[in-house]
């Protein structure tokens, strides 16, 4: 797995907007409508998608691997006078953090788990802090995006103070890709400094992840596509699993 060490400095000029605004949508159109209800959110990275959550009324604690990430996510925090617990932290062991009535994890980072092992523990530790009836939302790459979409993708950026270029390619292990990331950020004196980051991704059959899922004891799964109320097609890209407890 990553830690988005360097990835951190610029994954927000990266992220569009309109996605934090889906996932936020989507989100609200399925949880519990519990007052006062604690979620987590699991990858929170640097905080966006937890002020949404935040802002929309819900307890929120974000929990992510790096840092540097967590850093960045205080910080926004702190200037929109939100309380948010930041928790630096693997999401293959959930223990130092509680329990809540809903879990997230989005932006396919689920898809990081380097095999369904890991996935498959990954469930057990959300299914053992969530409430009765609490919900677990993530979001995964289909099977057509590793497959079709990514092999041969290329992403390139020239900001003012960065420049980047993403490159991603059919890895060994079936529906696995591999993103390759150059990049060049300007420091205080001017200069560019290069960094190089391989970011490795996988997902699975849509049945891998209904076994792996009634294994962690969830036994309530419904599955939609691309940020929609609608069941996945054949060419769908980003697959959405709503789990209840």
């Amino acid at each position: 797995m990553t830690t988005y060490e360097t990835f951190a400095r610029v994954y927000d000029s990266i992220m569009e907007d309109s996605l934090y605004d889906q996932w936020t949508d989507f989100s609200l159109r399925h949880f519990p409508k519990t007052k006062n209800a604690k979620l987590l959110e699991l990858a929170c990275g640097t905080g966006i998608q937890s002020i949404r959550f935040k802002q929309a009324g819900f307890d929120v604690t974000g929990l992510d691997l790096s840092d540097e990430m967590l850093n960045l996510a205080r910080k926004r925090a702190q200037s929109a006078h939100l309380d948010i617990p930041f928790i630096q932290g693997n999401m293959l062991d959930l223990s130092p953090v509680g329990i809540f009535d809903m879990v997230t994890c989005y932006s396919d980072s689920i898809c990081y788990m380097e095999d369904e092992v890991d996935v498959g523990d990954v469930f057990a530790q959300i299914y053992a802090h969530l409430n009765d009836g609490g919900v677990f939302i993530f979001d995964v790459h289909s099977t057509y995006q590793t497959d079709e979409v990514f092999p041969g993708y290329a992403y390139h950026e020239n900001a003012e103070d960065f420049a980047m270029v993403w490159d991603s390619y059919e890895d060994e292990a079936p529906h696995s890709v591999v993103h390759e990331l150059t990049f060049f950020i300007q420091d205080e004196d001017g200069r560019f400094t290069r960094f190089d980051e391989v970011h490795e991704e996988r997902t699975y059959e849509l049945l891998t992840y209904d076994v792996l899922l009634e294994q962690a004891g969830f036994k309530t799964v419904k599955v939609y596509a691309d940020f929609e109320d609608k069941e996945p097609t054949a060419t769908s890209k980003r697959w959405f699993f709503l789990c209840e407890k």
